[in-house]
């Protein structure tokens, strides 16, 4: 009597996994031709592009946009050393700030973890609002023109620390840190190392979103920055674009020959697609290096055993 074979319901066959592959690469290159398409109409001549509209392909490649953008030269990259020494040390301090709030309100005998988890909660529904957040910054703290008004204001977030508290709730066993007590090693010791390694998606995570929003704050130099030798990179863009439309408008309102001739060869339309490539390939090729953790550390807490 010949026995039934049973069908793996995990396994496909080659043509499912050639349909499957194929469903999967669709939806990744609409995910990535957006950008694509960006990076396309930045190096596209200004004129064809007002000719011609967006294309795939354009009918004439320019660096204009670029070259228009770097004549800032020293600037530019004066602006890029700023926001990666904001986006290292903020990122840094921000870590260090919410992993040890987080693991002392997740400790079940800590006396006042209600207490501090109602402090960080309540933040997240209220705030002083933005003028007593502007004196404390500059007539309390002086953090008026100092690269330190770029850091602390995103150094501590209430919801990243809410995050984090659900992970080591989740993921910390009590029984690993009262191991690691019996051993000799006291609360802070078991912390870095025990805690911190079991713990690497959640800090991945919070070291992205924490990443992320230092790179791509630009209001808080808006708010604190006049020396222009710490203009963070995306207050910089911002400017040039501002720069930008200024000069179209005053173009259009004095309709001389010489005006309007600025106005079409000003690479406008190319030149806001370039700022948006230069602010954002940097971070992006960071990504990768946080990817590993990243869906590990967002999805930890959200089943419940």
């Amino acid at each position: 009597m010949r026995k039934k074979k049973h069908r793996d319901v995990h396994h496909l066959s080659p043509m499912m996994n050639v349909v499957f592959n194929i469903i999967a690469g669709g939806f990744a290159l609409l995910c990535v031709f957006p950008f694509l398409f960006v990076v396309i109409i930045s190096f596209t001549d200004e004129a064809a592009l007002n000719k011609n509209g967006y294309s795939i392909w354009p009918e004439k490649w320019s660096f204009a946009a670029y070259e228009y953008i770097f004549k800032a030269g020293d600037q530019l990259l004066r602006s890029y050393g700023v926001t990666i020494f904001i986006t290292i040390v903020g990122t840094l301090i921000s870590l260090v700030t919410i992993c040890l709030f987080a693991y002392a309100i997740s400790r079940k005998n800590f006396k006042y973890r209600g207490f501090f988890s109602f402090m960080a909660f309540f933040t997240m529904l209220f705030n002083g609002g933005l003028v007593p957040t502007y004196m404390v910054a500059t007539q309390v703290l002086n953090l008026k023109d100092s690269i330190w008004a770029l850091i602390l204001p995103l150094a501590v977030n209430a919801f990243y620390i809410l995050i984090m508290r659900t992970f080591y709730s989740t993921s910390v066993p009590d029984a690993i840190i009262e191991s690691a007590k019996i051993d000799g090693a006291g609360e802070l010791r078991a912390f870095i190392t025990i805690v911190l390694p079991i713990s690497l998606p959640g800090i991945a995570t919070i070291g992205l979103f924490s990443t992320l929003g230092y790179w791509n704050d630009w209001f808080n130099a808006l708010l604190y920055i006049d020396n222009p030798n710490i203009v963070p990179l995306q207050a910089m863009l911002m400017r040039i674009e501002n720069s930008m439309q200024f000069l179209m408008n005053n173009a259009q309102l004095s309709a001389s020959g010489q005006s309007l001739e600025l106005m079409r060869s000003l690479p406008a339309e190319a030149t806001r697609m370039a700022l948006v490539v230069l602010a954002t390939v940097p971070i992006a090729c960071a990504y990768p290096f946080f990817q590993r953790y990243f869906v590990q550390g967002l999805t930890i807490g959200a089943v419940k055993e």
